[in-house]
């Protein structure tokens, strides 16, 4: 009876982490679309690098963890967006860069909603069979049942839905950005208030022990930061700390 529990434990748990990743990939690859759509709109070509290179590095993301989710066609699409999105920044007029981003918005859209499938029926333990690639056809609705023009209807109405869900997933994505964009600013600060108020501190040290060395300062560069993880900006910022620190205690065994 053990080793019955212990193995419904160890599917429960493999379908947990598998699920958790698959999420995880489902938001980069939104949050690629998103990008696209900004970098589209953009009215110069600096910007419209710019988020298309947070495109690039967004699906860069999801193509890591895409064997979380066995989406071969959204795999697919998003292979087929990331190599033209990596032309843009290689591109020197707005017009050409553009042209890129334009070429892209459809595919990339195409692979969110593979995936956002893909992940549905995953999540209801579904095998799911992607659509073959159909082209815009005009259908003549005299010849069609009473029947069959209502299946159209409602056909049309849930496309809609999904448009509309995808609209929601995106500007949600965009809003957890920016607030993880207001988080790592703060954090930033706060880390650079620190630095300040030590090497204020240090200074005022060596000064009352007669140290020579004179007064050091920190060279400021916070550029680039705010691209990084938390986590990486919490890295960065001890290792500063800790030089700092190092710096004071050398000048402070040398003072006379």
């Amino acid at each position: 009876m053990k080793k019955i529990y212990h193995l419904i434990f160890f599917l429960f748990s493999i379908s947990v982490i598998s699920q958790t990743a698959c999420d995880d990939a489902n938001y980069y690859i939104i949050s690629s679309y998103s990008h696209v759509k900004d970098s589209y709109e953009s009215n110069n070509v600096d910007h419209v690098k710019y988020y298309a290179n947070r495109a690039v590095k967004s699906l860069r993301s999801y193509m890591d963890k895409k064997d979380a989710c066995d989406c071969v066609k959204a795999q697919s699409l998003a292979q087929k967006s990331y190599d033209m999105l990596a032309k843009v920044d290689y591109q020197e007029t707005y017009e050409d860069a553009r042209f890129f981003v334009k070429r892209t918005r459809d595919s990339i859209k195409a692979s969110v909603i593979e995936d956002d499938k893909c992940s549905s029926a995953r999540a209801e333990n579904k095998v799911y069979v992607a659509d073959e690639v159909t082209t815009e056809t005009t259908l003549d609705t005299d010849n069609l049942s009473e029947l069959q023009q209502e299946q159209l209807k409602l056909k049309a109405q849930q496309e809609a839905l999904k448009r509309k869900e995808l609209e929601i997933k995106v500007k949600l994505v965009a809003q957890k950005e920016k607030e993880e964009i207001l988080e790592k600013g703060q954090l930033i600060s706060k880390y650079e208030n620190v630095l300040k108020s030590n090497i204020e501190t240090y200074n005022k040290t060596l000064k009352v022990c007669g140290s020579d060395q004179g007064k050091f300062t920190y060279p400021k560069n916070t550029e680039g930061l705010e691209n990084k993880s938390i986590s990486e900006i919490n890295n960065h910022y001890k290792r500063e700390i800790k030089a700092v620190t190092t710096e004071f205690l050398n000048a402070l065994n040398t003072s006379n």
